[in-house]
């Protein structure tokens, strides 16, 4: 059974972070995106992230096989989005 958590982080630069996950993860993941969606497919069936850039926000979604490894997802995605961000005071709201 799939888990999967939402969230949204407000930014007027959704677009370029959207496009540094996907080209940081491609030497690893198999990854698709575009300036405005992205989708992330981590191996050996750790998760799928699927992200959507409007002009004032990056919503993130994590779908997981296992519920006990959401959490871990989550704050991995977390810390790359925060360290790409490192300019701005983001603040990463799941739901």
């Amino acid at each position: 059974m799939t888990t999967q958590n939402t969230a949204t982080a407000a930014t007027e630069n959704a677009s370029r972070y959207l496009q540094q996950l996907c080209k940081h993860w491609s030497h690893k993941c198999e990854t698709e995106f575009s300036p405005q969606a992205g989708t992330v497919v981590f191996p050996e069936n750790r998760g799928t992230l699927s992200m959507q850039a409007s002009e004032s926000s990056l919503t993130m979604t994590i779908s997981v096989p296992d519920a006990a490894n959401l959490a871990k997802m989550q704050d991995v995605v977390d810390k790359h989005l925060l360290r790409f961000a490192f300019r701005e005071d983001l603040a990463i709201n799941w739901a």
